[in-house]
């Protein structure tokens, strides 16, 4: 946190110094016009030459300021947005307010364990992880956490994620320049429909009538300065009309061209600084480096052709202004050109923008993970291993107080798996969510929340928090039963790390013992891995069976003081303890 307090104090001097010098160029470009007009007024008043001088001076000083008040408007937005950047991650580490976005839209009531894990939503750990302020970079965000990488994948990210996360400066100035973008999904979407739309090309016709008209239309202006023939301003206008109507036989074309397009030549050209700061950065991982790649192409950066499609789109836009469409068509049929120069860049590079916004979102996900692992120094890389072997040590959820979880030790060796035992509030649906957590993360290239780890990268399963389905005319029981089809299904393709807290609900007692310990007895003999939450001690019987692969552990409940005491520390063994019956003793209830 002393860093992001550092850096607060470093942005808001920063950024009051830009202030000021901000609103001085404001005042100044004020009196430059005001100059220009005061200089042209005593020209017409006096007829003296000088005064045009003047006048031509503060206009040209007008354009000067013009260009540093940009300079410093945008060194402004920036500033202010790290400055925002590091409030935000203070009131983050302190837990008085999370203002990232929580991806709540990404979430599947269908997926494996995306609604009983709280990946997405409000104190998700998308929430917690986000630090993403494009479209693209949210969505692969999500998208990474909703997925198990392969072995390779999640070393790469996870060397990726280590050099990034001592780039702190680095990461900072690119989520700014990310958040200065307001991005959205609207902006991405218009993009790829333009980028994937067909590219049909113009009549030769049209074509050849753009150069021939604005060439005879200069040539015919230039006669007449030199000539001073008033024939000639006849002959001017009917090439001005005949460029309208070229003009208006491809209108529909321009149009649909940038069909919803607002705005998209700012997005575009800050997608170009977002490329433009991975393309200048010196990297070493391979991840990083193979991204960056990405961005050359035909020996070009990919910066400066996104600048160039920028610019194309910003020229277009003066279509939709009716004095300078008509002038600038009307002589020279500028929108004409432009379409063809934005056909041309489409037709060369098409195949590229797509996957050049891609390694924004890369680069944005791997961010949001590299901001974990900076603000977490206690968190580690999980070791990967090939054989079926999970173990961690001081195991918690990433997403509880550090100052106030309990860490646990829990392994699974090849084939084993635990049967979970403990009264209400112990603890153990948390327990199963930081397994099923950090198996996520770990599965991801990410830090986990424990001193040490070693897990073998698998597929997860959940069944722990289910809600009837109204929209579906699901009952709970339904949906569960659903959800343990899935489970079992997904089973028969590859070993998976499973993890069931409480099933059966809705039934009754000796219909939910029996079909609990036949889900048990079928899931291990589908060579699964992971834990099972129960309150009935029959089921932790069948260990019995199943010696070799079978586990019981607990947490356990005392009573101290007339009071519960809960120490959330796994026990090997069944529980014994019981809290449910004083619980309600002591409020009354009973």
């Amino acid at each position: 946190m002393k860093a992001y307090q550092e850096k607060t104090l470093q942005y808001t001097e920063q950024f009051n110094k830009i202030n000021k010098r901000y609103n001085s160029i404001s005042l100044l470009r004020l009196l430059s016009i005001f100059l220009v007009l005061f200089f042209m007024f005593y020209y017409i008043k006096t007829n003296e030459i000088l005064n045009v001088i003047f006048a031509f001076l503060s206009f040209v000083g007008f354009i000067f300021l013009m260009k540093i008040h940009s300079r410093l408007s945008f060194r402004k937005l920036i500033t202010n947005a790290l400055l925002q950047i590091n409030k935000d991650e203070i009131s983050f580490l302190k837990r008085e307010k999370n203002s990232f976005e929580n991806g709540s839209e990404f979430n599947d009531f269908h997926h494996p364990y995306a609604y009983d894990l709280d990946i997405f939503g409000e104190h998700s750990l998308f929430q917690n992880l986000n630090r993403t302020a494009t479209f693209i970079g949210k969505k692969t965000l999500a998208d990474q956490l909703l997925i198990t990488n392969s072995n390779d994948v999640i070393l790469e990210n996870q060397e990726a994620v280590n050099e990034l996360k001592s780039k702190i400066d680095w990461r900072q100035e690119f989520h700014a320049l990310a958040k200065i973008s307001n991005d959205s999904k609207a902006s991405f979407d218009s993009i790829i429909y333009w980028n994937s739309s067909k590219n049909n090309e113009l009549p030769k016709v049209i074509i050849a009538l753009s150069i021939i008209l604005p060439s005879l239309f200069l040539g015919v202006l230039t006669a007449y300065f030199i000539t001073s023939k008033t024939i000639l301003l006849s002959y001017l206008t009917y090439v001005f009309i005949a460029n309208l109507i070229v003009l208006g036989k491809s209108f529909k074309r321009i149009q649909s061209e940038i069909a919803k397009a607002d705005h998209i030549d700012k997005i575009i050209k800050h997608y170009s600084l977002l490329v433009q700061k991975i393309e200048k950065e010196n990297f070493q991982s391979k991840k990083l480096t193979d991204l960056q790649k990405e961005l050359s192409s035909k020996n070009t950066n990919a910066s400066t052709h996104l600048k160039q499609l920028s610019e194309l789109f910003s020229r277009m836009d003066t279509i939709n202004n009716l004095v300078t469409a008509v002038l600038f068509n009307g002589t020279f049929l500028f929108n004409l050109h432009v379409l063809k120069a934005l056909l041309k860049w489409k037709d060369s590079h098409s195949k590229d923008l797509e996957r050049w916004i891609l390694v924004i979102g890369e680069f944005e996900a791997l961010s949001s993970l590299a901001n974990l692992a900076y603000n977490n120094p206690d968190f580690v890389f999980p070791e990967i291993n090939s054989e079926y072997k999970i173990r961690f040590s001081n195991l918690s959820h990433p997403l509880l107080n550090p100052e106030t979880r309990v860490g646990n030790d829990t392994h699974f060796y090849p084939e084993s798996f635990m049967i979970l035992t403990g009264s209400n509030m112990s603890g153990k649906s948390t327990f199963l969510r930081s397994l099923g957590i950090n198996m996520v993360l770990g599965g991801i290239g990410s830090v986990v929340c424990a001193s040490s780890a070693n897990i073998h990268p698998l597929p997860v399963l959940v069944s722990m928090r289910l809600s009837d389905s109204l929209s579906d005319s699901e009952s709970y029981f339904f949906a569960e039963i659903k959800r343990l089809k899935q489970i079992m299904d997904a089973l028969e393709e590859r070993p998976a790390f499973v993890l069931l807290d409480e099933i059966l609900r809705g039934t009754n007692s000796d219909d939910k013992r029996n079909g609990t310990i036949e889900v048990v007895k079928k899931i291990i003999g589908k060579k699964a891995i992971g834990a099972i939450a129960t309150h009935d001690i029959e089921v932790c019987l069948t260990t019995n069976e199943y010696p070799e692969i079978l586990t019981n552990q607990c947490f356990e409940v005392e009573i101290q003081n007339n009071e519960l005491h809960f120490d959330y520390k796994l026990r090997n063994g069944i529980c014994k303890n019981k809290s449910a019956t004083f619980l309600m003793q002591k409020m009354g209830v009973i």
